[in-house]
């Protein structure tokens, strides 16, 4: 007997805490109307006419994964949407500042209707539970936060590549509702915030600000709000990689000047090898970027280095015709008739009497070889000197860019 009075004792005091706490907790009944039918969750909460505001805040954590092959990027945030439901109750026991609500309460209220217009996709956080939450606030202002991660397209323009800046762009548009219903504005004080330990290995974030995209569709205007990320390119990487690279192996070319014009395997294979170096250091230098119908700033530096090989094979081409000239069979020549003893005296004589020196005999073999040479001495310094210049304008052009 005693032990059913103590079950049943035990029994009396839970039913009394459980049925406490059923009616100090909060449910979604406990903020909506209790007529029902004043509450349209597809309805914005517009009040005297005004359209909704609703008040954005993107805070972002992390840029990476830029791609210039697919003009895509990601991006780690944080995004804050605020706005206020005069058709909401507070609730009575409401004494704090603002209250946290169930995020699935959402489904039974007004939310604006906000997408990621230029997202290839969007990752919810669930780690270690589903990172977002909903606020209350006592003037009836729902705050939202959640975490994302966005992979986003970015249209690129690479005419100027590697010295190019892209803007890339998180834009923020309504699908259904238009201006007349609800707007999107930047939070007053504090729109967005960027970590500023941000690092990329081949572009710097230099610049950053918030703008407003609305756009006009055959349906209305659709509000619309963007942040725009300034992405400079880190010229390091391509100075040593692609341009000293390029500017060595033209110089390689030169050392053919160098070698007797007699050596033509030598010269040959020098001029084919770094023609054929250079190329290949060209599909290298595009290989990260699509395929575009316009000419890139690397693409001009490299067809000119190209160029300067070629010219310098070509150079031997014109040295090996002047020097082919004198390799023509020679016509047969009579043959002399031996002077006499007397004759050979006679001019022995004369030669000691006048003192006059003996002119040697240039062959036509010598004075091709001679302007074989003088075409080398010439490319030595024109080569040179025309690249040093066309170097020079090519930097002094793209220095406001670096």
């Amino acid at each position: 007997m005693d032990c059913g009075k103590m079950f049943l004792f035990i029994f009396l005091l839970l039913y009394d805490r459980i049925s406490a706490d059923i009616a100090t907790g909060l449910t979604i009944h406990d903020i909506l109307p209790e007529d029902p039918k004043k509450y349209d969750k597809m309805r914005p909460p517009k009040k005297d006419g005004q359209p909704t505001k609703v008040y954005f805040h993107v805070t972002v954590m992390g840029l990476d994964s830029i791609d210039e092959g697919s003009m895509t990027y990601a991006a780690d945030i944080f995004f804050a949407q605020t706005w206020k439901d005069h058709r909401l109750r507070l609730p009575e026991n409401m004494t704090s500042e603002y209250r946290l609500l169930e995020v699935d309460w959402l489904k039974n209220m007004w939310r604006p209707d906000s997408f990621f217009k230029n997202a290839k996709s969007v990752t919810f956080q669930t780690m270690t539970i589903p990172n977002h939450y909903m606020w209350l606030y006592k003037d009836k202002t729902i705050l939202y936060m959640v975490k994302l991660t966005l992979r986003l397209s970015c249209a690129m323009n690479f005419m100027i590549y590697p010295h190019d800046t892209q803007e890339c762009k998180l834009q923020m548009e309504s699908l259904s509702h238009t201006t007349d219903d609800m707007i999107f504005q930047w939070d007053p004080d504090v729109p967005l915030v960027v970590d500023e330990n941000i690092e990329l290995p081949q572009l710097a974030l230099v610049h950053n600000h918030t703008a407003d995209c609305t756009q006009v569709y055959s349906t209305g205007n659709f509000t619309c709000l963007e942040v725009v990320f300034e992405l400079k390119r880190r010229l390091g990487y391509y100075l040593f990689h692609t341009y000293i690279p390029t500017c060595l192996i033209v110089i390689m070319s030169w050392v053919s000047f160098w070698i007797k014009p007699e050596a033509a395997p030598a010269r040959v294979t020098l001029g084919v090898t770094s023609l054929l170096t250079l190329s290949t250091q060209h599909a290298k230098s595009q290989a990260s970027l699509p395929p575009v119908s316009y000419l890139k700033a690397v693409d001009a530096f490299m067809s000119v280095c190209t160029i300067f090989v070629f010219m310098a094979l070509m150079e031997y081409c014109l040295v090996n015709i002047v020097l082919g000239d004198s390799d023509l069979p020679k016509p047969p020549q009579p043959a002399k008739k031996p002077d006499s003893i007397f004759d050979m005296a006679a001019k022995e004589n004369s030669f000691l009497l006048t003192g006059a020196p003996k002119i040697p005999v240039v062959t036509p073999a010598q004075r091709a070889r001679n302007r074989a040479i003088n075409i080398d001495r010439f490319s030595r310094i024109f080569f040179p000197l025309l690249f040093t210049v066309l170097n020079g304008t090519y930097w002094i052009m793209f220095a406001e860019y670096i």
